[in-house]
């Protein structure tokens, strides 16, 4: 009976929650129109035939093929899959200007913007991963030049806001490397989410009883068979909730990546409000689509959690 009492009180409080958003929405002078935003999730209109090259559109009579002729002569090429056709007979054309259109669904920007946010996310998740592996491994370790190393790349990378680092590793670091904006959004981020990666897993082995360490030595093992095979195994139950909640920070600080010219979430959701003037409908949204990746991430780790507690 207490427990759904309890329940109750957590309905109360979320239905108390909905009343207050709901008339603080009617205090605002703004027309909804949530009707706009499928349209921008999956689109009905259908994939775009762009022109290739500056030239001519030739159209077959009875519409069912079209011909663009470039216009020094030299190439010429013939579309047949496509069901409108949206450039006349003899009509001059720009590269990437429309000529046709094929009817079907397609991924709307706000889900292109999400799987671009679920790419860069998930690569640079693996590679802070590795890098706060090897940080964390060096900031316990007895060799002085590898704990300093660790310690001052861990503190350099706390110590200064993400933002900046992006803008360094795309106007400097990218430009050095000669690398595009997606690898360096991808790079910042393991950077940065490395370093706290690495204070995660250096505060799990030292959660570890040193006991464990001895045994496993007086058992013949040496030092780094020790770790891997009995030391590090317990840090990574240990460190698993907090890695869960760098890794949610981690698709959240994605959003930055915007300033580098890369569509993701944030960015296609700024570009369909310039389109649509609906700010509101749009931001929320786009916050449904983030808490979609970690609400899904959080469900993933707490059914991870109960398996290695079983092991």
């Amino acid at each position: 009976m207490n427990r759904w009492l309890w329940h109750g009180v957590y309905a109360a409080v979320l239905l108390v929650v909905g009343w207050a958003i709901y008339k603080a929405s009617e205090r605002v002078d703004y027309t909804w129109r949530w009707q706009r935003i499928p349209q921008y999730i999956v689109s009905t209109e259908g994939d775009e035939i762009r022109a290739p090259y500056d030239g001519f559109v030739a159209l077959a009579g009875d519409g069912k093929s079209l011909t663009l002729n470039e216009l020094n002569g030299s190439r010429s090429e013939t579309f047949t899959q496509f069901d409108t056709a949206l450039s006349g007979d003899g009509d001059l054309v720009f590269q990437n200007d429309v000529l046709a259109r094929k009817s079907g669904l397609r991924a709307g920007p706000l889900t292109v913007g999400l799987w671009v946010t679920l790419e860069i996310s998930a690569l640079a998740l693996m590679l802070a991963l590795i890098l706060g592996l090897i940080a964390g491994l060096g900031r316990v370790s007895h060799n002085p030049a590898a704990r300093h190393l660790a310690t001052t790349y861990v503190e350099v990378i706390r110590g200064t806001p993400l933002l900046v680092q992006i803008f360094i590793f795309y106007f400097f670091i990218g430009t050095v490397l000669q690398l595009s904006a997606f690898a360096a959004g991808v790079a910042a981020l393991a950077v940065f989410t490395g370093a706290y990666v690495a204070e995660i897993i250096r505060a799990g082995i030292e959660a570890v009883p040193r006991g464990q360490m001895e045994a496993a030595r007086s058992l013949g093992l040496g030092r780094a068979q020790a770790m891997r095979f009995v030391v590090l195994p317990q840090a990574l139950k240990k460190s698993l909730p907090p890695l869960a909640g760098q890794s949610i920070s981690l698709i959240k600080d994605s959003s930055l990546v915007s300033v580098m010219a890369l569509t993701d979430l944030t960015k296609a959701g700024r570009e369909v409000v310039s389109s649509t003037f609906s700010p509101f409908e749009v931001w929320f949204t786009v916050a449904a689509m983030y808490l979609l990746l970690t609400g899904g991430l959080s469900i993933f780790v707490r059914r991870l959690e109960k398996r290695m507690a079983h092991e």
